[in-house]
């Protein structure tokens, strides 16, 4: 199943990051932890780099996230020109604190009332952005919930003397590719009618068997040697007592529970890519939408001589 998922509001939503992007000094982009690289939008690293701004990349969740894989992502983006990375929880208040002075420090000469700190937050749906906000701010500015792309509309908020923040809805980008799109699905970036559990549980599960075998083990079981995705949730399913007409496993429920699990951190700190395996393949590149023909115009019709003679008289 072919997954393709870019809700009408974001249109006008990417139409309206790119003009606050040119009256903004810092843009702050937060990226899930487990899915560093996938859950950056391109779109927003190329409005960035043409507007000369710099970044602070946040990698939330980074209590669900593989620490070691972690510590990789923060030194490959740090390594970056215009660009600081950090690590922490959207609910640790003392982390979230400490963002508006990690930004003063990418804009000196920026935060006071004559030229302020302007400062812009993006992110890709549930990435944690909305929780980040409420956290910041201290209080319920922006909604949380499990769905993704709750947040709709810009919003501006003062933090303090010379120093503003404008909160922007969650985007994604036309075109993203089927490996990213499976892992945004995974992550729960990705509106629950544009895919399959059942398929993006067994791309998921295939992974973990791949790189972590032991907490599929320590979680479901030990699965006989050579099991693939299949094998995992057919074992969940059996061990739940799943089942649908007939007394064969119902391996709908069960990839529901290991993406319930995955999603929560249930099955333990998870990294689904390393920067290796990203520096491997294409890079990723946000695709134009088609536009709509043009509708030739008509052919000028030729004009007698005579006629514009007479409009010269």
């Amino acid at each position: 199943m072919s997954i393709d998922w870019f809700p009408g509001h974001m249109v006008k939503a990417r139409r309206e990051a790119q003009e606050a992007m040119r009256q903004t000094d810092v843009v702050i982009e937060v990226l899930d932890a487990r899915v560093p690289h996938s859950s950056c939008n391109p779109l927003f690293e190329a409005l960035r780099r043409e507007n000369q701004r710099p970044a602070l990349k946040i990698l939330n969740k980074v209590d669900i996230a593989d620490p070691a894989l972690t510590r990789a992502w923060l030194d490959e983006y740090n390594a970056r020109p215009g660009v600081r990375a950090i690590a922490l929880s959207a609910r640790s208040r003392p982390d979230v604190a400490k963002i508006p002075d990690e930004c003063a420090a990418l804009a000196p000469g920026r935060g006071t009332v004559i030229k302020p700190l302007r400062m812009m937050i993006l992110g890709i749906p549930n990435v944690g952005k909305s929780t980040l906000m409420n956290t910041l701010l201290q209080r319920k500015v922006a909604k949380v919930g499990d769905e993704p792309a709750i947040t709709k509309m810009q919003m501006r908020h003062d933090l303090g003397v010379g120093r503003w923040l404008v909160d922007t809805p969650g985007m994604t980008w036309p075109g993203v590719s089927q490996a990213v799109a499976h892992k945004l699905a995974a992550t729960h970036s990705i509106g629950r009618n544009a895919y399959d559990d059942e398929s993006i549980a067994l791309d998921l599960t295939s992974y973990l068997l791949s790189h972590y075998p032991d907490r599929i083990a320590r979680r479901f079981g030990a699965l006989p040697e050579g099991a693939d995705g299949s094998a995992v949730l057919t074992s969940i399913a059996r061990a739940r007592n799943f089942v649908v007409r007939g007394g064969e496993p119902d391996l709908g429920k069960a990839a529901a529970v290991l993406l319930h699990e995955f999603r929560n951190g249930v099955l333990g700190a998870i990294t689904l890519e390393t920067p290796a395996e990203v520096a491997a393949r294409p890079p990723e590149a946000a695709k134009p939408r088609p536009r709509a023909p043009s509708v030739a115009s008509p052919p000028a019709k030729k004009r007698r001589p005579g006629r514009d003679k007479i409009r010269r008289a």
